[in-house]
């Protein structure tokens, strides 16, 4: 004589029955509660493992980074970084992005070419965003000082702050200068921020260079950079 016994099993809002066949014995009345308890508990582990998997997968993002940098090539950093008066960090004699600038070259031995401007000198945190804004608004180009030949890097690096949505209006003057000068290059844009994000700072790299080879970009707090140079590491290490 054979029983059949059906068990639903709920885990996380999910509902599975398994309908189990086994003989009929003299002990039935306690074989099923003990049979119940067995099979439980192994459909649970089977689920839990099965969870714990794709969790993994998720937060791994389910692939390895790009690697994106020719090893044999050289590299270069350009970028623009606001000492003085800023948001959550106060007054800095060292900008935000010129530490994740040093933080590159230290990794990888870019070189660094700094977009450099004495337009925002001494300018506390509120006027200069209002100026940022006006002059985001109007696409003004500032002017900046010396320039770089791009021709002999492989890799550029071009990273900066987050002012009104994008990089600061100097940087756009240097991207419209060199619009042609990567072309079949690789480019790694970054940001600092304090609550942008990248912002739409990788669309306007991919505007400002067509036929460069713009890959994702990287952003960090600004208010991080001098504690979590790992972060940067990572990323870094993450393309090579």
């Amino acid at each position: 004589m054979y029983l059949l016994y059906k068990q639903t099993i709920s885990a996380k809002s999910e509902n599975y029955e398994v309908i189990c066949e086994t003989k009929v014995s003299e002990n039935r009345r306690n074989f099923a509660p003990k049979f119940k308890s067995i099979f439980k508990m192994n459909i649970k582990s089977i689920i839990t493992a099965a969870i714990a998997l794709l969790i993994s997968t998720a937060c791994s993002g389910g692939a390895k980074q790009e690697k994106v940098m020719n090893k044999d090539g050289k590299s270069l950093v350009v970028f623009f970084s606001h000492a003085g008066d800023n948001y959550a960090v106060g007054n800095i004699e060292v900008g935000n992005t010129k530490i994740v600038a040093d933080y590159i070259t230290e990794v990888t031995g870019a070189e660094q070419f700094e977009i450099v401007t004495h337009k925002y000198d001494g300018m506390a945190y509120t006027p200069l965003i209002n100026l940022a804004k006006e002059e985001t608004k109007n696409g003004e180009l500032p002017e900046y000082e010396g320039d770089i030949d791009l021709s002999k890097y492989d890799t550029v690096f071009i990273g900066g702050p987050v002012w009104w949505g994008t990089y600061p209006q100097v940087m756009f003057t240097f991207f419209k200068k060199h619009a042609n000068d990567l072309k079949g290059k690789t480019v790694i844009p970054f940001t600092t921020h304090e609550g942008s994000g990248l912002a739409n700072c990788v669309e306007d790299v991919k505007d400002a260079f067509p036929g460069a080879n713009v890959t994702k970009g990287f952003s960090i707090y600004g208010h991080e950079v001098r504690t979590e140079k790992a972060k940067v590491e990572k990323w870094i290490n993450g393309l090579k």
